[in-house]
Formats: C-alpha cells, structure tokens, sequence
C-alpha cells in the first residue's frame, strides 16, 4: 500500500512538472473578412437567398452581414436611411477587405409612389451612387444582376426584369465594379427546371390550380399575400414572417439553390475571396 502512495506521488509530481514547463504559443493573428449584403426582399432574411448564403457559403473568418429589406428600391433604400446603415458598416476598420453586394430592380420597377425610379436614367444614377460611395468608404462594391421571377407561358420564361439587368451590366463595365450576374444564371437555371419544378422554389407549395397550370406550361397570376395574422402577445419573440407562394421570393429550398449560384460566381468575379467562399 505504502508503495502504491509513493508511485502516485511520484505521478503527480512528474505531472505538477511537466505542467510547469508546457510550451505556450500565441495563436496567429485572425485575418478576418467581411461582406454586406444591401438589396430587397429577394436578398433579405426569410425570403431571398441573403440568410442561406450568410449561413452555409461563407468560412468563419467572414463578418457576413445581411442587410437586405423586403419592398426596397435603389430610392427608398437610401431615402428609409438604411443605406447609412450599410455604408457604416463599410467603414469599420480592422477588416483584411470589406465587400458590399448590391443587388435592386424589383422594387425599381413598382408603381408604389415612394418604390419606383426611371429604368433608364434613375436606376443607373442610383448605383453608380451606391459604387462611389463604397469606394470613398474604403470596402469594394459588387453589383448584382436581380434575381428572376419565374413566371412562365407556353413553357418558356417570361424574364421581366432582363432590360433592368442590361442596366446593371452598363454601370458594372463602365465604373469597372465586379458583377455578378444573377438573373442570367437563375433565369437560365429556372428554364432548364421548368415552370413545374421551379415552384419548389417559392416559399409555400402551390396551390393544385397553380401547379396545374405550371404543368401545362403557363403560371398563373401570382396571389396577394395573406392577411397577417393577429398580434403575439406574452413575454416571447413577437416578430413574425408572412409567407406566401409566388414566383418570386424564396423557400429554403429556393434560398440554398440560389445562394449557391451566388457564391459560385461571386468567386468567378472576385478572385480575393476564393479561400473565404465555400461551396
């Protein structure tokens, strides 16, 4: 028994010393990275691809920042002071590189008084405003092509927003920004899908008449959303998310689909952030 003692003292004193005498090492300086997203509905949390990519394409040495808002144009972003919001988180120092990802048009191209802007004169001016002050703020702008509504007739895609893109395209070569074009990977991905298969990118499923009339090759006119429901009371989280099938906004199906081909040429288009993307 009295030589069992000794070993185990023998054990915590070796330990004891071995302990004292560990090498320690500073861990390597982080060389952390940083992407805003600025952009509509289609971008923003719960219904665009904005929450998917943030979640599942970025490494963790990337601040990912989603900052799109259902309803907003390149008019109404800046006028609500939301873009003062994007811009300041642009300018925060302490980054490797900060990236600003802005995508509009769907809400360019509302009747809504306080949404709407001119395809031609406006809608350019506004970006090539949003590209100069991403600049001045020392991060790099990244313009988005609008994701595409997937509405089909007689089996082919109906691309309403193809001119506004071309747009888009204009102000990215003229002011050499990087692009990444969304409504041509998408619109081209929604075709091969088909009007049928594609509407497992909305939010909800159709109902049996729309996916009926997706089968024979030409959707239906997208439904107004449902009324929201009553107030939450009580002391929980009181937000809440109406979600509705359309051919626009995204499901977490749709979400993931779309958030891929985001990064996928998001990587094409900015070499630098290659090592931070995952696919």
């Amino acid at each position: 028994m009295r030589g069992l003692v000794a070993i185990a003292g023998c054990a915590l004193l070796a330990s004891g010393a071995q302990a004292e005498t560990r090498e320690r090492t500073d861990a390597p300086p982080l060389e952390p990275y940083k992407i805003i997203l600025v952009g509509d509905s289609t971008m923003a949390p719960h219904s665009g691809w904005g929450g998917a990519f943030c979640a599942h394409h970025v490494k963790s040495s990337v601040a990912c920042l989603n900052t799109g808002r259902g309803g907003r144009s390149t008019r109404s972003y800046r006028q609500e002071g939301s873009w003062d919001i994007a811009l300041a988180e642009a300018k925060v120092p302490g980054y490797r590189g900060t990236w600003v990802l802005i995508q509009f048009a769907h809400n360019d191209q509302s009747s809504k008084s306080e949404r709407w802007t001119d395809e031609t004169t406006e809608f350019p001016a506004n970006l090539r405003r949003f590209v100069e002050e991403v600049r001045a703020a020392g991060a790099t702008p990244v313009l988005v092509t609008p994701l595409t509504r997937r509405e089909f007739r007689d089996g082919k895609l109906r691309n309403t927003l193809a001119s506004w893109s071309d747009q888009i395209r204009g102000v990215a070569k003229a002011m050499d920004v990087p692009l990444v074009d969304l409504n041509a990977l998408s619109a081209a991905q929604a075709q091969e899908m088909g009007a049928e298969t594609a509407t497992k990118l909305a939010q909800v499923p159709p109902t049996p008449e729309e996916l009926a009339a997706a089968k024979a090759g030409t959707t239906l006119t997208a439904r107004p959303a449902p009324p929201p429901p009553p107030p939450i009371t009580g002391d929980g989280a009181r937000g809440q998310v109406t979600r509705k099938f359309d051919y626009t906004h995204l499901g977490n199906v749709g979400a993931e689909v779309t958030a891929k081909l985001v990064t996928q040429a998001l990587a094409r288009a900015v070499p630098g952030l290659r090592s931070q993307l995952v696919r």
